[in-house]
């Protein structure tokens, strides 16, 4: 990490943040991505690839990933230099105004999205999110609702200027769809008492060589990241139903309430109870 990075916010977001680095071949994230609000992700010049939801995508020049809340991300820079902008967001932030003119509205902001913007935009693109990095840095009472407006005018030109792109070619290695085999089996069976040699024979690996590669391609081990499902499926339940606590934890995977509840506090920072009594 450079020694003037300034590393995204990670808990609750108070104001709009927007950022342009460059990254080098072989560049490792600090930490990997789940946080609590938007993530518009921009590659101004060379490509990256991320994993998010059990999925690889290559990202090129031109192209923008919106990533929606709550959703684990990893990004990977395999060759050359890759510059991109960030900006993180929250809903509100966008305005009714500006959601009612995406393609499919709010539905837009629910699933990672990817959509393309021709060449000839892509200058005044890189321009806009360099006005939005000045903003950001500057700190007084016109801030916070300048780059709101910075926010808004962005998506807009978005809708009018880009294209989404619905199909997304396979232009993954066959070593990564492997590790999504592995991601998406942990998926699918979070809920059940699932073993690393489980996952591995899933992937075709042995279970030293997937964890290895499980870990470098994704940014967590394995059973970190079965850990993290778990959690968030029973975070989704603990708000959704009124099931009992360590009925929810045994349900999501958990053998343990205690442990359960120490991982719970750990990843959202309240206990299970608390967060289920936020509003």
């Amino acid at each position: 990490m450079g020694k003037n990075e300034v590393l995204p916010p990670q808990g609750a977001l108070d104001q709009i943040f927007a950022e342009t680095a460059l990254r080098h071949e072989g560049y490792v994230m600090p930490h990997p991505h789940c946080h609590d609000y938007f993530e518009l992700f921009y590659v101004e010049s060379g490509t990256c690839r991320f994993f998010i939801e059990d999925n690889m995508y290559d990202i090129y020049a031109g192209d923008f990933m919106l990533i929606p809340p709550q959703i684990y991300h990893y990004t990977r820079y395999l060759s050359g230099q890759c510059r991109r902008n960030v900006v993180h967001f929250g809903s509100a932030d966008l305005g009714e105004g500006v959601i009612r003119l995406l393609p499919q509205r709010e539905e837009f902001l629910s699933a990672t999205r990817i959509f393309q913007a021709p060449q000839e935009y892509r200058e005044q693109m890189s321009g806009h999110f360099s006005k939005m990095v000045s903003e950001r840095k500057i700190s007084d009472k016109c801030s916070r609702p300048m780059l709101r407006a910075l926010l808004q005018e962005l998506f807009l030109l978005c809708c009018r200027e880009c294209r989404l792109l619905t199909n997304i070619p396979d232009r993954i290695h066959t070593t990564d769809r492997q590790i999504v085999q592995a991601a998406r089996f942990i998926s699918l069976h979070y809920m059940d008492r699932i073993t690393a040699a489980d996952i591995a024979a899933a992937a075709g690996y042995s279970p030293n060589y997937l964890s290895r590669k499980f870990r470098s391609s994704v940014g967590l081990g394995i059973h970190e990241y079965l850990t993290f499902i778990r959690l968030r499926h029973a975070a989704y339940e603990l708000v959704t139903t009124g099931d009992r606590i360590t009925d929810i934890a045994f349900r999501c995977g958990f053998s343990d309430s205690n442990y359960f509840k120490d991982a719970f506090k750990k990843k959202y920072g309240v206990t299970p109870r608390a967060y289920r009594k936020q509003p």
